[in-house]
C-alpha cells in the first residue's frame, strides 16, 4: 500500500465512504466495509478519522464540496440576472441526475444524525454548510453582476437552501424530468425577483 499524505488519504477514504454508504446505507456501513471500498487495513481507517462521527462530518462536508463546486464553476455573469441564475440551478440539476445515490444519501445521513444519540450535532451542521455554499454564491453573483439585495443575505441563503433541499427530495421521489423545465423557469424568475432590486 503506497504512503500518501493524510489529507489525501483521508479524502480518499471519504468518497470511499460515500460510495458505500450510498450503496448499503448509512446504518449498513462499518469501518471494515470503508477500508475494503478504499482497498486499505481498517487501521488506516481508525489513524485517519477518530470517529464515526468525524467520518460523517467528512461525508456531509465533501458530498456539499461536490455539487457546490460544480454550481461555482457554472456561475459567471450572463446577459441577464435570470440567465445567471437558471445556468446555475441547471449545472447543480446536472448534478442530481448525474449523482442521485449521492443526493439521496445526504436525506439519509440527516436522518440518521437526528435518530442517533451524539450525532445530533451533524444534522445542524450538514444545514449549515447548505446556508453557507448559498452565502458564497450569493456573494460571487452581488460582486461579479453589482446586485442589490430586498433580503438579508442570510435569510436568503437559508430560503434558497430549503428550496433546493425540498425540490431535490420532490424530484428525487417522483423522478419527473419532464416537469424540470417549468419549474426551472418558475425558480429563476422567483429568485430573480428577490435579489435584484430594480
Amino acid at each position: 500500500m503506497a504512503r500518501l499524505p493524510s489529507a489525501e488519504r483521508r479524502r480518499q477514504l471519504t468518497e470511499a465512504a460515500i460510495r458505500a454508504m450510498a450503496r448499503d446505507g448509512v446504518p449498513r456501513t462499518t469501518t471494515r466495509s470503508i477500508a475494503a471500498e478504499a482497498g486499505v487495513s481498517l487501521s488506516v481507517v481508525h489513524y485517519c478519522f477518530d470517529s464515526k462521527q468525524q467520518l460523517i462530518e467528512s461525508v456531509i462536508t465533501t458530498i456539499t464540496g461536490h455539487y457546490v463546486t460544480v454550481v461555482k464553476e457554472a456561475i459567471r455573469p450572463r446577459n441577464t440576472l435570470e440567465d445567471t441564475v437558471r445556468v446555475g440551478f441547471q449545472a447543480y440539476w446536472g448534478h442530481v441526475r448525474a449523482h442521485p445515490d449521492e443526493h439521496m444519501l445526504t436525506y439519509e445521513l440527516t436522518q440518521y444524525a437526528l435518530r442517533q444519540p451524539g450525532f445530533e450535532p451533524l444534522a445542524r451542521r450538514q444545514y449549515e454548510l447548505y446556508a453557507e455554499a448559498y452565502t458564497e454564491l450569493i456573494d460571487q453573483l452581488r460582486q461579479s453582476m453589482g446586485l442589490r439585495l430586498r433580503v438579508p443575505v442570510p435569510v436568503l441563503a437559508r430560503y434558497l437552501a430549503a428550496m433546493t433541499d425540498g425540490l431535490t427530495l420532490n424530484f428525487l421521489v417522483l423522478g419527473d424530468e419532464s416537469a424540470w423545465a417549468g419549474i426551472l423557469d418558475t425558480v429563476t424568475a422567483h429568485i430573480a425577483g428577490l435579489v435584484h432590486d430594480d
